[in-house]
């Protein structure tokens, strides 16, 4: 079956030609680490795990690149105050790396939780500063940059002016992105509202800061992206993926940086993961309508009437496909549970099944799979996939009731192939057979938090995690090598 991807840019299905046959360069916009990752970024990270998943079981070679963005950059008015890492260094009274170094193995403790796979290569902006600044000068030398008062910006008026369209991706039209924007920076700097910075002047307030032709400054936030693709999968790739937020400015920008510097398109298929609401509500902390993927877990919190696994978060994640939006409740948790536990009990189920050869079965193996890679062929459609999956369900447990027949070869097929849609496309867990050592991970992240809560003084926050899991039956104990639990 022939590969179709959504393609954000032309707003169609496309059939996937990868540029080297076989092979699969995708990159995916990675976290900006000065703040715990949220379950909106858990969605998008987990919906490009799948389709990672699903071009390796499709027998691609993939390089998965991932970024780390560690390198402050400014909010869209300008305001160094308004800086993220200056904003939490000065909030938690930490040094700028403290902060990343926090958040990044936040990051990467919440992913492997949910069982995402890592990515081939995860560089950080901070390590990528002499690109992003080869870079800069590059578009200079073409016209496509200027410098101004210690800073550099992309010229988007020069850009469009080329016969480039800025706004392609976005759709949307630059005369009346210029009658409709009024000048963001603040001070004067750009010829034009559109022009994005490429490399920032530093003012005194600005803590990370590196050398350049154009004096101390940091890069542009769109730059470090069009640096680290460009690095390790080329001047033109196959996948860029990230959350619909990102579509513009992000992604528009850097199919102008890659157009300007390579007079090529830098990426032939753009492909974006919607957005995660709960109870059908718009997730903010202004609202109070906002929870942490471990709240989620721990059932700390007060939109839920349990802890769910993380298995079944995920479960639930993909239930709805990567470019619909996703509401999620505690009515929704529960059917997740339940039919996360059936469709557990049915693998289980049929590793007990012996084969019976005596009357043909009414089921078609072969027509099952057939219609299981349509759906994973079909722009990845995870919730289509689960849908078969429980047609063979029902056929399970009609085999064990012996209302259903399956010869051998059938039988060790149908094992074979429910497994690696369940386990390695879907990247599901079984609870059961993991149980010891997820429930050890688990709490060995719990415990710190815990201990990070009582570092910053949140008793109340270390309280609650301790008695929460001595309801349980989990007993923490402080000791002086640190902090063990026992299971009452």
């Amino acid at each position: 079956m022939q590969l179709k991807i959504y393609n954000s840019l032309t707003a169609e299905k496309e059939i996937f030609k990868p540029i080297l046959d076989g092979n699969v360069g995708m990159y995916v916009c990675g976290p900006t680490v000065y703040s715990n990752v949220h379950l909106g970024n858990v969605r998008t990270f987990l919906s490009f795990d799948f389709i990672y998943r699903t071009l390796m079981h499709l027998g691609y070679k993939v390089r998965y690149v991932r970024n780390i963005t560690d390198a402050g950059h400014l909010t869209d008015d300008g305001n160094v105050d308004n800086d993220r890492f200056v904003k939490q260094t000065r909030l938690e009274k930490l040094e700028p790396m403290e902060i990343v170094q926090k958040y990044t193995v936040d990051f990467h403790k919440v992913l492997d939780m949910f069982n995402l796979l890592p990515p081939n290569i995860e560089p950080t902006a901070t390590g990528h500063i002499v690109e992003q600044i080869e870079l800069t000068q590059k578009l200079i030398e073409r016209g496509f940059a200027y410098e101004s008062n210690g800073s550099v910006y992309f010229d988007v008026l020069e850009y469009n002016k080329r016969g480039l369209n800025y706004g392609e991706l976005s759709k949307r039209n630059i005369e009346e992105l210029f009658a409709n924007t009024r000048d963001l920076d603040g001070q004067g700097e750009k010829k034009n509202p559109q022009d994005f910075a490429l490399w920032k002047k530093a003012s005194p307030a600005h803590i990370m800061r590196w050398n350049s032709p154009w004096g101390e400054g940091f890069p542009g936030w769109h730059l470090e992206c069009t640096a680290m693709s460009t690095k390790y999968l080329g001047e033109t790739f196959d996948i860029h993926g990230g959350g619909m937020d990102l579509k513009f400015p992000h992604h528009e920008c850097e199919i102008a940086q890659g157009k300007a510097c390579n007079d090529a398109a830098p990426v032939n298929y753009w492909m974006h993961a919607n957005m995660l609401t709960m109870n059908s509500q718009r997730m903010s902390k202004s609202t109070g309508n906002y929870i942490l993927p471990m709240q989620l877990v721990t059932g700390d919190n007060d939109f839920f009437e349990k802890p769910f696994h993380p298995s079944i978060v995920r479960f639930c994640f993909l239930q709805a496909h990567y470019r619909s939006v996703l509401d999620i409740s505690n009515d929704a948790m529960i059917a997740s549970e339940k039919g996360f536990i059936r469709l557990m009990e049915a693998v289980k189920v049929l590793n007990s099944i012996t084969a019976n050869d005596e009357k043909p079965s009414g089921f078609s193996l072969a027509d099952w799979k057939n219609k299981c890679y349509e759906a994973l062929t079909d722009d990845f459609n995870s919730p289509i996939l689960i849908a078969h999956l429980f047609e063979a369900v029902k056929y399970i447990f009609a085999l064990n009731d012996d209302k259903e027949t399956i010869s051998t070869v059938d039988l060790e097929d149908l094992k074979s192939t429910l497994n690696a849609f369940i386990f390695d496309v879907l990247g599901l867990q079984n609870i059961e057979e993991n149980n010891n050592e997820k429930l050890d991970q688990t709490l060995k992240v719990l415990i710190e938090l815990r201990n990070q809560a009582r570092k910053s003084k949140n008793f109340d926050l270390s309280d609650q995690i301790r008695d929460k899991l001595l309801a349980e039956g989990i007993e923490l104990k402080d000791g002086r090598d640190g902090t063990s639990y026992v299971l009452s």
